[in-house]
């Protein structure tokens, strides 16, 4: 079904790895204080919900007693 060819050299492999472009890229322009504040910022509010997120919803996690007399509402006690 599948005939073998002829073996073929690897070698344009390894040439290919080697080629560089002669045509550079542009510089990647600074970020300016006020672009670097407001992604810290960003950054910093991320983390801060996660970390709200888990303090608060740690208690919701932790099994809890199971309440040892029912609760009743007060309208059904004065019947």
């Amino acid at each position: 079904m599948f005939r073998r060819g002829e073996p073929v050299p690897f070698a344009f492999v390894a040439e290919a790895d080697r080629f560089r472009s002669n045509v550079t890229p542009p510089p990647r322009e600074r970020l300016s204080r006020t672009q670097l504040a407001a992604r810290s910022l960003v950054g910093l509010t991320v983390v801060a919900g996660l970390a709200g997120s888990l303090v608060f919803g740690m208690p919701a996690l932790q099994p809890s007693k199971a309440p040892e007399k029912s609760q009743q509402s007060e309208a059904s006690q004065g019947r």
